[in-house]
């Protein structure tokens, strides 16, 4: 029996830094942590599920979603429209689950305001900005999109510092074995607040 509040763990970091990857890695191994399950007005990649990815829905639908306050945060990155639904996220707090957020420092902005006390945010840094461009080449984005995405991760670098614990992913194991104590440290720090 879980006797604490769940919390939420937010991992954010500029594209092309590791975020997705680790994020992956810390759900495949740790059982007590799930994802949580926003909403885009974009339309899924390839082998994105709808409700277990994404939740895909119109810019209208998302919209009223926003103004009856169903969402605990949401931002529009790159001309789509990103949210947390509200209603799963406290029914998991409350059963005492914790919850994975991959989403972007405004989102996480967002959250900590929704849910003082309950957000542990982890900024994931790119060991350079060299090295993020490379990354970014690697994975076969165009020049275009890469210098666009180059633009934006130093915007969003620039709110590092609003998070809890940054993290430089320089090498995987490290930086995952850092995120996973993290999480432990935060989960027994949460065992004496019941």
């Amino acid at each position: 029996m879980n006797n604490r509040r769940g919390l939420c763990l937010v991992l954010a970091a500029p594209s092309g830094a590791g975020k997705t990857t680790l994020s992956r890695a810390l759900l495949a191994s740790d059982p007590g942590l799930s994802l949580s399950v926003s909403v885009t007005t974009r339309g899924p990649r390839t082998g994105e599920v709808d409700g277990q990815h994404y939740h895909f829905i119109s810019q209208d639908r998302f919209e009223q979603m926003v103004e009856r306050g169903e969402l605990l945060e949401h931002a529009t990155v790159f001309g789509r429209s990103y949210g947390t639904p509200r209603a799963p996220v406290e029914a998991a707090l409350a059963a005492g689950k914790d919850i994975l957020f991959d989403i972007d420092w405004q989102g996480f902005r967002q959250l900590r305001a929704a849910l003082p006390g309950d957000v542990v945010g982890v900024f994931i840094m790119p060991p350079s900005l060299p090295d993020l461009t490379a990354r970014l080449t690697a994975r076969g984005d165009s020049p275009e999109a890469v210098n666009s995405r180059m633009a934006y991760a130093e915007a969003e670098m620039a709110h590092a510092g609003e998070f809890d614990f940054q993290v430089v992913n320089a090498d995987f194991e490290v930086a995952l074995e850092d995120i996973r104590s993290i999480l432990s440290h935060s989960r027994g720090a949460r065992l004496h607040q019941v």
